[in-house]
């Protein structure tokens, strides 16, 4: 019983649900929390952090991790903002397509020359990083194009805005691709465990290419629309992003062991995150403890992950009870 409970499938929702149960309890009624404000804060939050979690998240599937995602962030939605002034989706889709041809690149380099994912792409975090300076000359850029500014972030129906809609698509036709298509059954099979998937059939060298191809897709996608939204762009300001989006990821139930977690899943971690940023900042809580808050959900997750934990936890309960209840020996 125990164990369906903290299983990564079904865990995310819970931990959704009772922080979602807690901070309405302490907002006690007064409407901080439950509001269309902190609903449509929520959504915002998700789709700064949804899209890169994701991309993380695939990568973390088939048992790699890419790091550099938080680099590409910046660089896309530098590029969007130099070249989307006069031609609005032009900028956008250069910017993807710019992190779609980086991600192939490390995928390629990775898949030839059998290199260690960690290594490649952190080399490729701080040449996006390199690179994100020279274009904008330490600087910050602004975007000359306000009206699509507050365009991207206009709200509609009271909470969903062009920017979260696109994270909650990219969201859908993920979750579509994984749970119904070859690519999602392939996708697992590498992860679990690559030489069996090879010997199954699977093109492991192009499931490998494609996750960091997508990755590169969303990264960019998501660097683009931020940009855009924040009306200016910086080789600094979206670098950190990279920390709550694996957070996310592995909050969700996607393991770092590889083979485990869901598009659901994530978005679900993604949404807890969310939840608790706004929040916590709807009912006035510190920003310190934002970071506290945060960090206690991921180590809940890390010792539910550690393993054999329903094993362990009748093996405590059947010696506290020989020790307590068993008569003593004469």
């Amino acid at each position: 019983m125990l164990g369906r409970f903290t299983s990564p499938s079904v865990r995310p929702f819970i931990f959704l649900v009772a922080i979602v149960a807690v901070l309405a309890l302490i907002d006690k009624g007064q409407g901080r929390f439950l509001s269309v404000a902190t609903a449509f804060s929520v959504l915002q939050q998700f789709a700064t952090i949804g899209p890169v979690a994701l991309a993380l998240g695939l990568s973390m599937i088939v048992r790699e991790f890419d790091l550099s995602v938080g680099g590409m962030l910046s660089l896309a939605g530098c590029i969007a903002v130099m070249t989307g002034a006069d031609m609005v989706i032009a900028g956008v889709l250069f910017a993807t397509v710019v992190g779609g041809i980086w991600g192939m690149l490390q995928g390629v380099v990775m898949v030839r020359l059998r290199l260690d994912s960690v290594g490649v792409t952190l080399g490729g975090f701080l040449t996006l990083g390199g690179l994100t300076y020279v274009l904008t000359g330490n600087s910050t850029i602004g975007y000359e194009r306000m009206d699509i500014a507050m365009l991207v972030n206009q709200p509609m129906l009271g909470v969903f805005s062009i920017r979260n809609l696109v994270a909650i698509a990219a969201f859908v036709l993920a979750a579509w691709l994984m749970g119904w298509t070859r690519i999602g059954r392939d996708v697992v099979a590498v992860g679990s465990d690559r030489r069996a998937a090879l010997v199954a059939g699977v093109g492991v060298d192009r499931i490998l290419i494609g996750v960091f191809v997508a990755s590169g897709l969303l990264t960019g996608l998501a660097g683009a629309l931020l940009s855009y939204s924040l009306g200016a762009a910086s080789p600094v300001a979206l670098a950190d992003t990279l920390v709550p989006a694996a957070a996310a990821a592995i909050i969700g139930g996607v393991s770092l062991a590889g083979g485990k977690g869901t598009p659901i899943g994530i978005a679900c971690g993604v949404l807890i995150l969310a939840v608790l940023r706004s929040g916590l900042t709807a009912i006035g809580v510190p920003p310190f403890v934002h970071d506290i808050v945060t960090g206690s959900v991921l180590l809940s997750v890390a010792l539910l992950d550690a393993g054999d934990l329903e094993r362990r936890w009748f093996g405590l309960r059947r010696i506290w009870t020989r020790a307590f209840t068993t008569e003593p020996r004469l």
